[in-house]
């Protein structure tokens, strides 16, 4: 179960959950904490739900996502879940041919490098997200018995859905992707466009159908120069996120690599920023002005390294989130696959316990 303090009343009289109210700037005495793939690999009962599902078709089974989602909440008592699903499930909804290759990711048959490749894009039916919207109510109705834990809704970034549609599959320099970006400016205007709006709506879809939060994930955007994230893919971020505006829920963004970019993906209109694990939380609020919430950044790396060690890089975590407004407490990126799940456990029980 979610930890038992984990809501409070809001200004309005309501129960907000404390990650919610964390997200909207309010310091709790105890960090609510979730983590970035949480669902999914380290958890056996995944593993053996997912036998004989490809990974895309599983996302689109609103009754599997709905469990899949589920299973950290019950193991671990995070006090938030994530949505699971897959950064490239909004470019297959809008009928681009992409799978996941096992080992590797997502990866395209024919890859999108030329002005009419962008031309060529569909674009996204609002009827195919339908699994989607019925994925998101059943996770709700299923976190509404375990608890108060709230549903955070995810998308990638439109930066990072093109670099798969122009590498082809992961990058890790994106050198096809940047290459496109300088060389024909106008048709990365178009790419990105048409990636922010299928973005927009796969985000504002899961909000709708009852996410409290919504987290955009930038996973390649540390390839970028500040001056070409300025430039080129912030404008098209700050536009995925237009939809979502209006519906009142908190939203997050993430990037990996992305210490320089920080203040930048901050303008683009979120109320927190991820920071991933290369950079102190206490300079990272530094450099937002002291102003803006935090979620991290635990070293993904030392949840296999022996107790003592991970427990004294938690608290110095914990102490330097107490630099901003307010903390959430969660990896400086995903959860590897092959962590033991009751190290996740600990680390939120002991958070829990230092009320």
């Amino acid at each position: 179960m979610p930890h038992e303090s984990s809501a409070s009343p809001d200004v309005d009289g309501n129960t907000a959950p404390a990650l919610i109210r964390a997200y909207r700037g309010e310091r709790a005495a105890t960090p609510p904490v979730w983590f970035m793939r949480q669902a999914g690999r380290s958890l056996p009962e995944y593993r053996e739900l997912r036998v004989g599902t490809d990974m895309l078709d599983a996302c689109l089974n609103p009754d599997l996502v709905s469990e899949i989602t589920l299973q950290p909440v019950r193991r671990h008592g995070v006090d938030a879940a994530i949505f699971f699903s897959d950064i490239v499930i909004p470019v297959k909804l809008a009928g681009v041919d992409v799978r996941i290759v096992a080992g590797r990711g997502p990866v395209l048959e024919h890859p999108v490098r030329t002005a009419a490749d962008v031309a060529a894009l569909p674009p996204l039916d609002p009827e195919a997200l339908a699994p989607i919207r019925a994925g998101v109510a059943a996770t709700v109705a299923g976190l509404a018995q375990l608890g108060t834990a709230p549903l955070i809704g995810f998308a990638g970034a439109p930066y990072t859905l093109a670099s798969y549609l122009v590498e082809g599959g992961p990058s890790k320099e994106q050198l096809k992707t940047r290459a496109l970006m300088h060389s024909e400016p106008a048709t990365w205007d178009a790419l990105l466009s048409w990636c922010a709006e299928i973005t927009g709506a796969f985000l504002a879809t899961q909000i709708e159908a009852g996410a409290s939060a919504g987290q955009l994930f930038d996973s390649w955007a540390g390839s970028l120069s500040l001056a070409d994230y300025s430039r080129f893919v912030a404008p098209h971020s700050a536009r995925a996120l237009d939809p979502v505006r209006s519906l009142g829920v908190p939203l997050v963004h993430f990037g990996v690599g992305t210490g320089e970019l920080l203040a930048a993906m901050h303008g683009i209109g979120v109320d927190v920023m991820g920071v991933d694990w290369r950079l102190p939380l206490d300079e990272a609020s530094r450099r937002l002005g002291g102003t803006v919430p935090l979620q991290g950044n635990i070293d993904p790396a030392l949840l296999a390294a022996p107790w003592p060690v991970l427990e004294a890089h938690i608290v110095d975590v914990l102490d330097r989130g107490r630099s901003a407004p307010a903390h959430v407490l969660n990896l400086g990126h995903g959860v590897p696959p092959d962590t033991d799940p009751a190290v996740l456990t600990r680390i939120v029980e002991f958070v829990h316990s230092r009320d």
